[in-house]
């Protein structure tokens, strides 16, 4: 992402709800679905270089999501916002 897209508000609108509605779908594969929320949740509740600063557990939680929203778009181009 350039820092314009990662600076938007727009942008990261567009990714929470989009994730969301990744999350819920019954389109995409379950596979898929783990391969997002699994490494988000080990690295929220393991152990990490600042602890009792959720700084760092939120900033990559929100790289991960961006991933895997672009990740999912390439891959399910289907599925629309609001289904």
């Amino acid at each position: 992402m350039k820092l314009k897209k990662i600076l938007s508000l727009k942008q990261w609108s567009h990714i929470f709800s989009s994730s969301w509605q990744y999350i819920r779908s019954p389109k995409v594969a379950m596979g898929d679905k783990l391969l997002f929320t699994i490494p988000v949740l080990l690295y929220w509740v393991l152990p990490d270089f600042m602890p009792f600063i959720p700084i760092d557990d939120i900033g990559v939680t929100m790289l991960l999501m961006g991933w895997f929203v672009s990740r999912m778009s390439r891959k399910y181009p289907t599925l629309q916002q609001g289904e």
